[in-house]
């Protein structure tokens, strides 16, 4: 597993519908979370996708964008998606090259391990969780993601009902 603060490798991986994102485009209106997984028809990975998909109108108000990696193909990741409702994007690596650089391959670069990466504009690792096995700890990782992450301009307001200044002064005479 790659540390904190390391450089995240680059890379260029195609979707389910064979549209090409890499690691600038998806850090460019901020941090991203890639989360790597075995395989689009497990239960864990499905418990998990959608532990994602439950809080992502949330992640995407942060500024936090989501992308999942396993090795299945685009018609895989597409039934996968549709079956689920996941709002984010699945990215496909068949060589299993990216999932190498990010550490997320199992022993003897069999299978994938359950993987999460919270990565900043700047490409730096700033948080990562392995758990094999355990669902919640990656819910828990995304949650502690949300939580750090500051609040939109629009939430920064601790007033619910801010004073706007007037742009002109009314006129006190009546019409």
């Amino acid at each position: 597993m790659l540390n904190p603060g390391a450089r995240a490798p680059h890379f260029t991986l195609t979707d389910d519908v064979g549209a090409p994102h890499t690691l600038a485009s998806l850090t460019e209106h901020g941090p991203l979370l890639l989360y790597f997984y075995p395989a689009d028809r497990s239960p864990g990975c499905a418990k998990q996708a959608c532990a994602i998909r439950d809080i992502h109108a949330q992640l995407a108000d942060a500024g936090i964008s989501v992308a999942g990696v396993s090795p299945q193909g685009a018609i895989s990741h597409a039934k996968f998606r549709a079956k689920h409702s996941l709002p984010f994007i699945l990215l496909t690596d068949p060589t299993k090259t990216v999932i190498s650089e990010y550490r997320a391959n199992g022993p003897f670069s069999l299978g994938v391990r359950r993987t999460s990466y919270l990565i900043g504009r700047n490409h730096r690792i700033q948080r990562a969780l392995r758990a094999d096995f355990s669902i919640d700890k990656h819910r828990d990782f995304v949650a502690q993601a949300l939580a750090a992450a500051p609040a939109p301009a629009s939430r920064k307001s601790s007033d619910p009902h801010p004073i706007e200044s007037p742009t002109e002064s009314p006129d006190p005479t009546p019409a």
